[in-house]
């Protein structure tokens, strides 16, 4: 689980390249994967939502990807330059069949920046759509932050649970994307 926010810090927003390089990948692979994590609920918020980094986490990249899609989600992967990176979690048993693929782009003024995706392979998931790409449904989502995903106080990880308690369908809610007061 995730640790408090300092809500100090609460109004930054994710570098503009961050959410373009995760967008340029996502794309690619949109009709193949279901994306989960903190880009699920960047895609289920409102079109053009600021991008608060307590909202929605950009670290990573999280996909599932059915076994018919496997080869061709990991074809995908290299050939846009990822590559495959070993974790403490890869000898674990899992029935997600968990891996890590990460790329590495350079930015102006020599800086760098690592792209990193969590690809979990599953057959079982409850999806919508929203904004074009397919998505955990959100009940399953909220159930994900008790062992798959960790940062369980952003913004819309905390709405989505109230909204779904009161009834109310989260998808493209402002609710998302709006800093709590």
């Amino acid at each position: 689980m995730g640790a408090p926010h300092n809500i100090k810090r609460y109004g930054e927003v994710w570098p503009e390249f961050r959410i373009r390089l995760g967008l340029k990948i996502l794309d690619k692979l949109k009709d193949k994967v279901i994306i989960s994590g903190g880009w699920a609920w960047h895609f289920m918020s409102e079109t053009g939502h600021t991008e608060y980094k307590h909202a929605h986490d950009h670290k990573d990249i999280d996909i599932f990807v059915t076994k018919e899609n496997v080869a061709e989600v990991v074809m995908t992967l290299q050939n846009e330059g990822f590559q495959k990176v070993w974790t403490r979690y890869d000898h674990l048993p899992s029935k997600e069949n968990f891996r890590r693929y990460e790329k590495t782009v350079e930015l102006e003024n020599e800086k760098f920046h690592r792209i990193t995706i969590d690809f979990f392979e599953r057959d079982d998931l409850d999806t919508v759509e929203c904004n074009g790409f397919t998505v955990v449904e959100p009940s399953l989502l909220l159930s994900f932050y008790r062992n798959i995903h960790s940062s369980d106080k952003c913004w819309a990880v905390m709405a989505a649970k109230d909204l779904l308690q009161k009834g109310i369908d989260p998808l493209e809610h402002p609710q998302l994307s709006k800093m709590p007061k």
